[in-house]
């Protein structure tokens, strides 16, 4: 037990290495592809929108395979493979003199972008069943504990030039990669690995495989339209508060701490107690209800002080993902744990693909002098409509789940 919980800290770590890695680059992207390429915000954010696309498609394509090897392999040599990539990725941000080069370098993160997929498998290999959800909520933790860091520490580079914060996240990916190296255990026992498949690998495949699973296809079909809705707060976030409220770097890094340390507060306190006591279902359905209150009040507000205010009770959103995690990994085999994440991790990249270049694209629309509707909040408002249908698609599914 004790190995097990040493283990679950050290990927605790290395997931809280990696995210303040990408959090220091969030409120400083419109600011370098203004520089790169000139024009608005509203300009900036339809290159951010293909950016961020590219990277997606090369995600959906490879985050199975990196699921299926990591099956085989064991999990310790996948990360560090995709933590190197992210890395590399940070350095092209860095160093890139137009913005083909943020192309090539999303292109090579989003191949090796199997860190968190990887990262939830080692937590299902090492944590009991009736733990999995309250252990994929550390994992949360430490994306709230990284963007309370993150976005702060790259708000404050930022100041002193818009390619710094690159060059501090490739500093701390690649020594989280050096961390993983020579600290890391492997989580996977030999007698749970299964034999690579292609077949079964590959993004479409992974996806098929979940027919085995009915229950489990539709969660994850309610499952995908919050991925969808998730994307407004992360891809317009830096892009809707300069446009509303003119914040500078500085301001939009501060605002994102705020957000991570109430994501903090709450995936790695508030969900050890609410989940055990009140269950999975509950949770998941309380969860929703906030996102579709929350995400709706943020399309509205009109002072930058409501962004923070709102944030207090939409943190509680936050109960969301790990509920249904825990009620998704529970129903298959401890061997098919890393392809049920590389297949969730598929469907987060559909819906990256899709939510991520929709929210910018609509954010780019509603903020264009050529069309006649000015409304920046339209990624929100839209977010908050997709949790509803999610919610309604839940309460049928789970209507028989205790």
């Amino acid at each position: 037990m004790k190995t097990k919980n040493a283990a679950t800290v050290f990927i605790f770590i290395t997931v809280l290495i990696d995210v303040i890695g990408i959090g220091i680059v969030i409120p400083i992207i419109p600011t370098l592809i203004k520089e790169l390429v000139g024009g608005t915000v509203s300009t900036a954010s339809n290159y951010a929108m293909w950016l961020i696309l590219i990277y997606s498609l090369m995600q959906f394509i490879f985050s199975p395979i990196i699921g299926g090897l990591s099956d085989q392999f064991g999990r310790r040599k996948v990360l560090l493979f995709s933590l190197l990539g992210y890395g590399i990725d940070s350095l092209f941000q860095a160093l890139a003199p137009t913005i083909g080069w943020l192309f090539v370098g999303r292109t090579i993160s989003g191949i090796t972008g199997g860190s968190f997929t990887t990262a939830f498998a080692y937590i299902a290999d090492v944590s009991p069943p009736e733990k999995r959800a309250q252990n994929f909520g550390l994992i949360g933790a430490a994306f709230g504990l990284g963007f309370i860091i993150g976005p702060s520490l790259g708000g404050i580079l930022g100041s002193y030039g818009s390619r710094v914060p690159f060059f501090a996240s490739a500093a701390l990916s690649l020594l989280n990669w050096l961390y993983g190296y020579f600290v890391l255990p492997e989580s996977l026992a030999i007698e749970n690995r299964r034999k690579f498949d292609f077949k079964r690998a590959n993004p479409f495949g992974s996806l098929k495989n979940l027919k085995k699973y009915p229950f489990i296809l539709t969660l994850v079909a309610s499952l995908f339209l919050v991925y969808i809705a998730g994307y407004a707060p992360q891809a317009a976030w830096s892009f809707y508060t300069i446009e509303k409220f003119h914040w500078n770097e500085m301001q939009i890094g501060l605002s994102l701490g705020f957000v991570g340390l109430m994501i903090a507060l709450v995936q790695g306190g508030l969900i050890r107690v609410i989940i055990p006591k009140f269950g999975e279902k509950k949770a998941l359905f309380f969860g929703l209800f906030i996102n579709i209150l929350g995400l709706m009040a943020f399309a509205f507000a009109y002072k930058g002080w409501m962004m923070y205010a709102i944030m207090v009770p939409f943190a509680l959103s936050g109960l969301v993902n790990p509920a249904f995690q825990g009620i998704i990994s529970n129903q298959v085999k401890a061997n098919e744990q890393g392809e049920l994440q590389g297949a969730l991790t598929s469907v987060m990249s559909i819906a990256s693909i899709i939510g991520q270049p929709l929210m910018l694209g609509l954010f780019g629309w509603f903020t264009s002098p050529e069309h006649g509707i000015y409304f920046p909040g339209a990624p929100f408002a839209t977010a908050s409509i997709l949790c509803l249908i999610s919610t309604l698609i839940c309460f049928r599914v789970l209507k028989t789940y205790k």
